[in-house]
């Protein structure tokens, strides 16, 4: 494969680090953080290894969603800085080799948007047709909302208006009409807007819901498609090498038809929803069983698309796609509290108190998440094993300010502490026991194996590139899985049971000799198959990587 297309899909073989900027760094001590707050931990992230920053919304807002209700789509909110503070992080961000995508929530807006003002206020504004209204709702009832403990419908009476206009999610957040060809070109714009300043491309919003057209009014013979394809086409005619990365939530047979039928001509990359949800559960048992079941049902995707794994996301944990008996038993073993699940489907913890602050399987987590097929997304504080507060309300809990000390407001603000944007965890996944300064240069912290973790995954573009084989093991609590990509060959092991196992793994038809395997995280340490089969030792809840050298290979470094 040519340097130049592995370059242009940079994304193939990243590792993405997604924040909020205003629980990152208040740099002006106000209590919010901001851009300048996140200028000035660039040399941090850079230097943590990863590649790809994620921008959690920083446009306008009120702020009801925590961004996610946008009143102006070409504008940084004033708290957290200017579009100039935006070009200079930007700059610094490049400087230091790292890539921005920022987040593309375009299937709702405000109901403070200018353009939801005008469309209620006047029938014959152009802007009416931006959002979706009727005389009487249309009836949908296999249709419900994506919050159901704060909605009771889809459809929200607008008294100045008197009629009623569609939203999937809260009743603020009115859905814009995608049926209408003026909406689609303003998407366009706003896209060519921020590529224009620099970003590499957008995580675009619950997709699935930007593309309903149920109870817009003649858009029976509309492709909700055409406009994952359209704005494909236009970030590419814009840059070459930006990518478009899918919040989907669907099974594994539905998901894939958001690349595209034609050689993945609509989104590059898809959140890995089904793999997080079966990975619980194989935690949860203490058995690989359901991870290896997941892993073999992923579809063949387009070789120009990839999947975007993760341990943890910025909304709860959603379980929805295990039965009801599976849920029941994640929910059993990390959210045994009623106050710990949210909206009846999911979780709203961070992984290190669901497991405990046990060492050992929080990295077999984190290995997991570096070796799956696909490309790896972080969220901040992950690297330190930062726990949630959950005093705070709903999927919040998990988006408090970031622990960069044991100071006062962990550093992240010298504000009066009633002034911060959320409140602290505390306890023991407070800052005092857990942040950035008590773990850096500790050998044995999360974050120096994080760092090495992190170093290691980028030298290993098996792991992005590859098709993925799940190996047959002699034991079920063992996921023995290869990825091959050219003529290279790696593997990853990883023991769910906390007793230590002995194990043998067959390699399959790509090692049927005896061929010496090079351990990736012991350098040094080689170990060898005997017809296709190897015997590896594994501690509880331990993890192995290895690359198959082949004849006349060198020994990987």
């Amino acid at each position: 494969m040519s340097t130049t297309r592995t370059s242009d899909l940079w994304w193939k073989n990243a590792v993405i680090y997604c924040l909020d900027v205003d629980t990152y760094l208040d740099w002006n001590g106000d209590g919010v953080g901001d851009i300048d707050g996140l200028a000035n931990r660039v040399d941090y992230l850079a230097g943590l290894g990863v590649t790809c920053l994620w921008l959690m919304p920083f446009q306008p807002s009120p702020g009801r969603d925590d961004g996610y209700d946008i009143t102006d789509y070409y504008a940084v909110d004033p708290r957290l800085g200017t579009l100039g503070d935006f070009v200079a992080f930007i700059r610094t961000a490049k400087d230091r080799g790292l890539k921005v995508i920022i987040d593309l929530v375009v299937n709702h807006t405000s109901d403070r948007h200018p353009w939801f003002r005008d469309s209620r206020a006047n029938p014959d504004s152009p802007y009416r047709d931006f959002y979706v209204w009727r005389e009487e709702p249309a009836e949908q009832p296999n249709t419900q909302p994506v919050f159901p403990d704060a909605e009771d419908g889809i459809w929200s009476k607008d008294e100045k208006a008197g009629m009623w206009y569609l939203h999937h999610f809260y009743s603020h957040q009115p859905d814009l009409n995608i049926a209408n060809p003026e909406v689609r070109e303003e998407i366009a714009r706003i896209a060519g807007f921020w590529l224009q300043l620099g970003v590499d491309g957008f995580r675009v919003d619950a997709v699935p819901f930007l593309l309903e057209t149920g109870g817009i009014p003649g858009a029976e013979d509309l492709d909700p498609h055409d406009l994952l394809r359209d704005i494909r086409s236009f970030i590419s005619r814009r840059n070459g090498s930006a990518v478009l990365l899918g919040e989907v939530n669907l099974p594994p047979d539905d998901l894939v038809s958001y690349f595209g039928e034609e050689n993945g001509n609509e989104l590059h990359m898809l959140t890995n929803f089904p793999i997080m949800q079966a990975m619980y559960l194989a935690l949860a048992r203490r058995d690989s069983k359901p991870l290896a079941d997941a892993l073999r049902a992923l579809p063949e995707i387009p070789e120009d698309s990839q999947w975007a794994n993760f341990v943890r996301n910025h909304d709860e944990l959603t379980l929805d796609q295990l039965t009801a008996e599976e849920r029941s038993e994640v929910f059993a073993e990390f959210g045994p509290e009623e106050d710990m699940r949210i909206f009846d489907r999911g979780i709203r913890r961070r992984l290190p108190p669901m497991l405990d602050g046990h060492q050992h399987w929080i990295r077999l987590a984190y290995s997991l998440l570096f070796t799956l097929p696909g490309t790896p997304v972080l969220f901040y504080g992950e690297e330190i094993g930062m726990g949630e507060n959950l005093g705070v309300e709903g999927r919040l809990s998990v988006r408090t300010p970031m622990q960069w000390d044991d100071g006062p407001n962990a550093g992240f603000s010298n504000a009066k502490p009633s002034r911060l944007r959320r409140p602290l965890v505390d306890g023991e996944y407070g800052p005092m026991a857990v942040s950035v300064k008590e773990q850096r240069g500790q050998v044995e912290s999360l974050l120096t194996w994080m760092q090495r973790a992190i170093r290691r995954r980028k030298e290993i573009p098996e792991f992005g590139w590859g098709r993925p084989t799940v190996l047959n093991s002699d034991d079920s609590s063992v996921l023995a899985h290869s990825c091959r990509w050219e003529e290279s060959s790696v593997l990853a092991i990883h023991n769910f049971s906390p007793e230590p196992k002995v194990v043998q793994v067959t390699l399959g038809d790509e090692a049927r000799h005896e061929l010496p395997l090079d351990d990736l995280l012991e350098e040094g340490t080689t170990v060898r198959s005997e017809d296709g089969v190897v015997e590896l030792k594994l501690d509880g809840y331990g993890h192995r990587w290895f690359r198959v050298r082949r004849p006349g290979r060198p020994v990987a470094s």
